[in-house]
């Protein structure tokens, strides 16, 4: 059974003196919530590039894992403003987010540079979340499908298979808007992002494969997505920034798995 991922993605908030305090609560609550037989979950976050170690040294020795929001294509060299993933695998991190939406529409980062990046990352060791997603646009003309699938074919040339890999299916159409893709619409992608995986790779390395849904997530929605079969946690924005919501959509999707 895949292990539920629950992701904070903190985006440009938060100051460096916030992040002890937000962690030290966040574990207060995490620690609260009921502990249920066979119930496994994983919690991470990503801050601002510049609040990761103290984000690392908060978290030491405590359930709660650290990864960053997005990592160059090389371990070092003339690329200024990037991050090498070599770094950040030295400075603790596990994760790392890749091909955010707003890496993709804001900062026009196409499929060729997220592959750069997912290879670097995979090479470091670190472990990709690979965001895929449609606009509103998109939706209205029927090409959902078509876009994640064109978002999801990257895969075939980066060698996942035996690596660690998670995919966040984010409509972009539903990210900071309080509008969010219904349970029944969240699973009707997630299944056609397994049934890729499937047909591309193996049944084995679908099934193991966790899909995050990430859209104006809220502890008054996570049970009811997380109740669908192919949903295996969440990539949160604005909802992770208060410990007291990113731990309720952490209990509420837990309790609708139990």
């Amino acid at each position: 059974m895949r292990v539920p991922l629950f992701a904070a993605n903190w985006k440009m908030n938060k100051a460096v003196s916030e992040v002890k305090p937000f962690m030290t609560g966040l574990l207060e609550r995490l620690h609260a919530i009921p502990a249920k037989a066979g119930t496994q979950y994983q919690v991470m976050v990503a801050p601002p590039a510049t609040h990761l170690i103290t984000a690392q040294e908060a978290t030491k020795n405590t359930p709660i894992q650290i990864g960053a929001q997005n990592c160059g294509q090389a371990p070092s060299g003339a690329f200024t403003g990037e991050i090498s993933p070599a770094v950040l695998k030295e400075i603790g991190c596990l994760w790392v987010i890749l091909g955010h939406s707003e890496r993709r529409h804001l900062y026009l980062e196409d499929d060729h540079r997220v592959l750069g990046r997912l290879q670097a990352a995979l090479k470091e060791g670190l472990s990709p979340i690979l965001c895929v997603g449609e606009t509103l646009p998109e939706r209205k003309a029927g090409q959902t499908m078509a876009v994640v699938e064109r978002q999801l074919g990257i895969l075939k040339s980066a060698e996942v298979s035996e690596k660690p890999l998670v995919i966040a299916y984010e409509p972009v159409w539903a990210i900071g808007t309080g509008e969010n893709a219904t349970p029944d619409q969240a699973q009707e992608v997630h299944l056609f992002i397994r049934n890729w995986l499937k047909t591309h790779f193996s049944p084995a390395f679908s099934e193991k494969t966790r899909i995050l849904y990430g859209g104006s997530v809220k502890p008054e929605n996570s049970a009811s997505l997380m109740k669908k079969p192919d949903v295996d946690g969440f990539l949160v924005g604005g909802a992770s920034l208060e410990a007291n919501s990113f731990s309720g959509i952490v209990e509420k999707g837990l309790k609708s798995r139990s």
